[in-house]
């Protein structure tokens, strides 16, 4: 996740990276960076370790056969947790199971995880950079999934636009070489390539969103603590 602060280097206070975002004409852009461990690959494990979908492609359709998770939280910190939380130690975790949990619930909460996971990050932005996000333009290839992307910005209470080309990472390297051997002749004429495929608005409540994380962060503090107290 990078929050672009324009020309304003912000040194981070909720473990965040400060990073160049790129460099154009002599003028630096930095950007405010975080990174997850474990995002869009708790669908390979979903996938390859618990075998509860053949293909990655069905998780949202299994996802989506459940209205929520129950109470079902999942932390994949498979390989400790990243920002903003930095705890290598940490293990993935599957909180709030029941005789009624089920493959879906645990799909839903899988598929949930990468959206707080986010939601932390975007937080420790606005924290940092004083900036309130007014929109989330997302991208990669687990922004195709409509469930995931409608929970993201229903958690975070903030519109999420996909694009038309969702590897963007991919094409703003191009960007920045069509620009460099004079291909387009400023990022003003870049934006104008830029288009939305979809946007989608908040239809949950604010009190609910701030219940669910309020799980979400219980289940986060329980995964360490575990890890802390071997």
């Amino acid at each position: 996740m990078l929050m672009n602060t324009g020309e304003q280097l912000i040194p981070s206070k909720n473990n965040l990276l400060t990073t160049i975002a790129w460099k154009l004409n002599n003028k630096t852009v930095y950007a405010l960076e975080g990174s997850v461990f474990i995002a869009g690959a708790v669908v390979q494990w979903l996938r390859d370790g618990l075998q509860i979908i053949r293909n990655s492609s069905e998780v949202e359709a299994l996802a989506n056969s459940v209205a929520e998770t129950d109470g079902v939280y999942v932390v994949p910190a498979f390989a400790g947790l990243g920002a903003p939380y930095w705890n290598q130690h940490a293990r993935g975790s599957l909180f709030g199971v029941t005789r009624g949990t089920t493959r879906a619930h645990i799909a839903r909460a899988a598929l949930e995880s990468i959206a707080y996971q986010t939601t932390d990050l975007l937080s420790a932005m606005e924290s940092d950079s004083s900036i309130s996000i007014k929109e989330l333009r997302v991208d990669g290839g687990a922004t195709i999934n409509n469930m995931l992307m409608q929970f993201q910005c229903d958690i975070f209470q903030t519109p999420v636009v996909r694009p038309k080309v969702y590897e963007t990472t991919a094409l703003g390297a191009a960007y920045l070489a069509g620009l460099g051997v004079g291909y387009w002749d400023s990022v003003d004429e870049l934006q104008k390539q830029w288009q939305s495929d979809a946007r989608f608005t908040p239809q949950m409540p604010a009190d609910k969103a701030a219940h669910y994380l309020k799980g979400w962060k219980r289940a986060v503090k329980a995964s360490i603590e575990w890890a802390d107290n071997k």
